[in-house]
Order: C-alpha cells, then sequence, then structure tokens
C-alpha cells in the first residue's frame, strides 16, 4: 500500500486502518484515499462506506471523507463539550437530559444528566435503545437518514420533527414516559447527536414540546455552535 503498510497481517483490519487513518489525518476524495493508501478504487470505496456506516467516518460538506463522532477522541470531545450545556438544561427543566449517537441499528445514551430529587427517568451510559419509538427515534429518522419498517410512529412524524427541528413522544416507547427531542450537528453540519430531555408523561402532558421545546432547541443549537467552534 501506498503510505500506510499491513502491520497485523489481518488484511481487511489493514486496509481498514489505512482509510481510517488517511481521511482522519486529512479529509479526503476517493481518489485521494486511493492515492495515499495505494488501495484500488472498489475497495477503497467499499471500506470507506463501511466505515461512514459506524459513523468512524463521516463526509464533509463537499463530499470528502473524514473523521466521523464515533472515533473516541471525537466522542470524548463531544462529550465534554456537552457536559456544561446539559447542566444547564437539566437546571431549566428539572428533568433528566441524555445525549444520543446512532450506533448501527439502535441509539445509545453517551452522556446524561439526572435530578437529585424526585421521580425520574434514568437511561445509563451505554444504553442501547431502539430506533422504532420514542422522541429521539424520529429525530434519527428525520435528519440521520435511518429507515425501519416496524416504526410506532408516522412518516408524518418524522416530516413534523424535520420541519420543526424538535420532536416530542407521550408513552409512546414505555409507560407513563415522555420525551421531546432535537438534533445536534457537527462543524461540517453533519448531523451526529440527539438531545433529549425526558421524564413523567404527567408532568410533560399535554404537550412535551410547548413545555420544553424551546428551552431544548436552544441548548442544541449553543451545542452546535460550541463543536463548531471546537472543531468536532
Amino acid at each position: 500500500m501506498g503510505e500506510y503498510s499491513a502491520v497485523s497481517g489481518i488484511k481487511v483490519l489493514d486496509r481498514a486502518v489505512a482509510i481510517m487513518m488517511a481521511a482522519t489525518n486529512h479529509p479526503s476524495t476517493l481518489n485521494e484515499l486511493c492515492e495515499t493508501t495505494g488501495l484500488p478504487r472498489a475497495t477503497a470505496h467499499r471500506l470507506a462506506t463501511a466505515l461512514e456506516a459506524h459513523r468512524i467516518l463521516t463526509r464533509t460538506a463537499d463530499g470528502k471523507w473524514g473523521a466521523g463522532p464515533a472515533l473516541p477522541g471525537n466522542r470524548d470531545r463531544i462529550i465534554e463539550t456537552a457536559g456544561p450545556i446539559m447542566e444547564e438544561l437539566l437546571e431549566a427543566t428539572g428533568e433528566s437530559v441524555q445525549l444520543y449517537e446512532l450506533s448501527g441499528t439502535t441509539r445509545t445514551c453517551i452522556a446524561t444528566r439526572e435530578p437529585e430529587f424526585g421521580l425520574h427517568n434514568v437511561v445509563p451510559v451505554g444504553r442501547q435503545l431502539p430506533l422504532t419509538s420514542g422522541s429521539a427515534a424520529r429525530i434519527f429518522a428525520a435528519f440521520g437518514d435511518v429507515h425501519v419498517s416496524d416504526a410506532l410512529f408516522s412518516e408524518r412524524d418524522v416530516e413534523l420533527a424535520r420541519e420543526n427541528g424538535y420532536s416530542e413522544s407521550i408513552e409512546e416507547r414505555e409507560s407513563n414516559l415522555a420525551s421531546v427531542s432535537a438534533p445536534v450537528f457537527d462543524s461540517a453540519g453533519t448531523f451526529i447527536a440527539v438531545l433529549s430531555v425526558s421524564g413523567s408523561a404527567d408532568r410533560f402532558r399535554p404537550s412535551p414540546a410547548e413545555k420544553f421545546a424551546p428551552v431544548l432547541v436552544d441548548a442544541a443549537k449553543r451545542l452546535t455552535e460550541a463543536l463548531s467552534t471546537d472543531g468536532v
């Protein structure tokens, strides 16, 4: 191969690492990936697309492959940047706050903030939840090009999430649970995460969005701006 050579003896792994290193060191077109790694065009495209599906790589606004949000360093920066904003959102709402990332066919909680007192919705960090229900799932469907055949929400719900920039749900994923969610983007304008506020359906009625969407959307925008400044 070109700039990177095999080190493990497992060809597909070495090639994937070569693609990852090339793209994360310098956002690259397919031709540039081929030049850097020495891989055939079809192989480079197949591996880059697979790494993109796992969010190890992502597409920049000009169509190049670059570092994706699932890379450990990027995830750490996202969590660190989100921390103060999530704390402020917790203080403003008094409800549980979660940050979700797409992981294959599920969404994974990568950060959370919980009220100290009272009954609230606890989603542990690392918990994987389905993409078939809940306000966060609607956001993933609206902004993440995620398609599920057995969703409990409609295509119109997805369209509304895309139009409004947020989504709400009441007792859709779990009894007596309600939530409202909004998208988060990186410096390239790529959708990377979902910020959510969740809690008792009784406290969120009649409309989670009317109650919490303005402060949530503001927090999601501030997180996007902070990530853009941070270069994530």
